[in-house]
């Protein structure tokens, strides 16, 4: 159901810094790129990322509650999207490990503009 996310930023350079290192642990890249927005993903894959600055012009704010869930291979992913984001101007929102007792192992971070992700994997 979902095509893409997109968020906001205020620094396009130092964003995408950002989500290429994310994405190139993903094993994609960036599909589309103009001057105030790139996107990273596969045509025809799973959801995309996508970066902007505002349409309007206005500074870009984080959305409170919402944010973004990058669907890990297995929990060492995990820990390295969380390095990797850390590395590149992130902040940590939650180190690696399991959430509750459903088999959920997550780790939370934000961007460089404060955008929330999350890399997590469901126990099979």
């Amino acid at each position: 159901m979902i095509g893409y996310v997109t968020l906001g930023t205020n620094d396009l350079a130092r964003g995408a810094k950002f989500y290429d290192a994310i994405a190139a642990e993903l094993g994609t890249a960036r599909m589309m790129e103009f001057d105030s927005f790139i996107a990273w993903g596969t045509p025809g894959g799973a959801p995309g990322i996508g970066l902007t600055k505002p349409f309007d012009g206005n500074a870009a704010s984080v959305g409170n509650g919402v944010m973004v869930a990058l669907d890990a291979k297995d929990e060492a992913q995990v820990h390295r999207l969380h390095d990797i984001a850390l590395a590149n101007g992130g902040t940590c929102e939650g180190p690696p490990g399991p959430r509750g007792d459903g088999g959920f192992y997550a780790a939370y971070f934000r961007d460089p503009d404060g955008n929330k992700l999350n890399a997590f994997v469901m126990a099979g």
